[in-house]
């Protein structure tokens, strides 16, 4: 049987008449938006059924039986999932392009042990008496088990009840382990990857469940835990509840994008449906040209703590290069989605969606609020942090006014600028740059990362005293933005190589004291050397008199990077030193 092509798949389910359908073989009555039965599953005689159109799913609270328009044809009539679409796409009046290979699709083992394992977990989350824990910590989080399980949530038991309840099913141990749902002892027996975590469902566009992520309970780490990559799940190129919300999102024309499965399920239970989050990780360009597929603009509900800001403006340069319109909302300090809404429900969170900024302007907001642009030196550096979002807009308009309001916001002319802007960054290959001191293990970056890498309290006195967008090599700045957020899962082929190397290298016996001081001396220099060539830029477009004042800058700061930093070998400059 030929493949038949996703989006024609997500074409039919969207055109389908999931009430009608649901309606020839049961009968529905309309309760709010949503319609009940009796479920034509269980054959119970009480309105335990619910179809809700605006999420394209159906769900019985009694035998748990849940799914969409083809999931509903399938349980119902015993299709398979292709005819099932052919059945559907038939009665809207959708013609089925056939493509691809015939036969059946070789991952379909992994799609069963992973629905099997799914329904199996949720179970576990239901009944089982060592689900407890799991059902006390929801209710922490002010939400109960009817709330939940139409969702999916899950629990993972400890022990070994995973592994005999499959064996029960008749999946295969070697299903189970390329799926992700078991992983192999170094003795090479195999245990349970997930075990003591409330599992959320993670489910590819066609709604099948293709992985979970899962949160410990109690202590342990890490806090979170998601299936590893395999050939039905890559964490990069999918989003949390993307198989629900892109709906709300084509019909919202936005999307909203958050951090944790949490919020999602708040705002979503809160009427907000238009959400979803990346998985674990900072946002990937898949994942981005995903939102693109189903909303015109985003809007990053992030933490506003420094983490939180650091993964939403990086988030934002990866929607910007989509082109995207790109907006942040800013959360009280102390809240996150879940707990605002928990606190003032959807009104309140409305209303700080209402207040979204563009993701320039925020940026240039928290710059002018921690004073750089009272100084000529800071900014040079908020241009330095300005530049990436910048040259990360694909459009070309949305690129025009943010020059002209980096430009506003800086005190520097447009057109110097914009030379700026189209300046080429620095290189990619996985070659650092050069010793810059005989004490320094191979440059200032490097030894920075050095000094991350041994967790604290250097991480943080770096991550204080230096921004990642001033670590010009392309695989370090990935390296310090990871470690800084311990995201380092994240990192692409390149960029992990290059922490793998430094993670092997270590101090080796070198004082961190004189490292990091000599490191940020290093990156200090820089920042006057730029300043320098800032400078250099603007003097041929200005006034005689104002021409006398940067020169008479330029000098202050030729000499103070002379003075100070003696041991940082100055560029030769296009113009040379400042005249006299």
């Amino acid at each position: 049987m030929s493949l038949i092509p996703d989006d024609v798949i997500e074409q039919v389910r969207e055109a389908a008449d999931l009430v009608g359908i649901i309606g020839e073989h049961v009968e529905l009555k309309r309760t709010g938006s949503d319609y009940r039965a009796a479920c034509p599953f269980h054959g119970g005689a009480h309105r335990n059924f619910a179809v809700i159109p605006r999420k394209g799913m159906f769900y019985c609270f009694v035998c748990h039986a849940g799914g969409d328009v083809f999931t509903f044809l399938m349980k119902k009539l015993g299709m398979d999932y292709p005819s099932a679409v052919r059945e559907v796409a038939r009665r809207v009046g959708i013609a089925i392009p056939e493509r691809g290979p015939t036969g059946p699709d070789p991952r379909e083992p992994l799609y069963s042990a992973v629905a099997a394992a799914a329904d199996w977990f949720a179970h576990q989350l239901r009944d089982s008496p060592e689900a407890q824990i799991a059902r006390d910590y929801l209710k922490t989080r002010r939400l109960d088990l009817d709330t939940v399980l139409p969702l999916g949530l899950g629990y993972a038991p400890k022990g070994k009840a995973f592994l005999e309840a499959m064996k029960v099913l008749g999946v295969r141990d070697e299903v189970l382990l390329e799926a992700g749902l078991l992983a192999k002892r170094e003795d090479g027996t195999l245990a349970p990857r997930s075990r003591g975590r409330l599992l959320f469902p993670i489910h590819d566009l066609r709604g099948r469940v293709v992985g979970f992520g899962g949160r410990i309970l109690g202590e342990g780490e890490p806090k979170y835990l998601n299936s590893p990559d395999t050939p039905i799940f890559h964490k990069g190129q999918l989003l949390y509840n993307l198989h629900v919300a892109k709906h709300a999102m084509r019909k919202a024309e936005r999307a909203i994008l958050v951090e944790g499965y949490f919020d999602v399920l708040r705002l979503s239970l809160a009427g907000i449906e238009e959400v979803g989050a990346p998985l674990g990780t900072g946002l990937t360009p898949d994942q981005a040209q995903l939102v693109k597929r189903h909303a015109p603009q985003v809007i990053l509900l992030y933490d506003s703590d420094e983490a939180g800001l650091r993964a939403t403006f990086r988030a934002g340069d990866e929607l910007l290069r989509e082109g995207l319109r790109v907006s942040v909302a800013t959360l009280p300090g102390g809240e996150d989605p879940d707990t605002l809404v928990q606190k003032g429900g959807a009104a309140a969170l409305e209303q700080i969606l209402e207040d979204a900024v563009d993701v320039l302007e925020r940026k240039i907001q928290i710059l002018d609020r921690k004073g750089f642009f009272g100084t000529l030196p800071g900014r040079r550096r908020a241009l330095d942090r300005l530049l990436p979002t910048i040259r990360a807009a694909k459009d070309p308009i949305t690129r025009e006014l943010y020059i002209s309001r980096a430009a506003e916001a800086a005190g520097v002319r447009k057109d110097v600028l914009e030379r700026e802007v189209g300046a080429r960054g620095p290189s990619t290959v996985l070659h650092p740059p050069p010793p810059s001191s005989p004490v320094l293990p191979a440059s200032a970056e490097k030894a920075l990362l050095l000094l991350m890498l041994e967790g604290e309290p250097w991480k943080s006195r770096v991550t204080d005293a230096v921004d990642p967008e001033e670590v010009e090599f392309a695989p370090y700045r990935a390296v310090f933005e990871s470690v800084a957020d311990d995201a380092v899962l994240a990192l692409d082929d390149t960029s992990a190589r290059a922490y793998e190397l430094l993670k092997a290298e270590g101090l080796g016996g070198r004082d961190p004291n004189e490292m990091y001081e000599l490191a940020v001396s290093w990156m200090e220099a820089r920042r006057l050397e730029r300043h320098l060539e800032q400078l250099d830029d603007q003097l041929p477009f200005e006034s005689p008199e104002r021409q006398v004042s940067l020169i008479a800058e330029k000098r202050r700061v030729f000499d103070e990077l002379r003075k100070r930093y003696p041991r940082y070998k100055i560029a030769k400059r296009r113009r040379g030193a400042p005249g006299p």
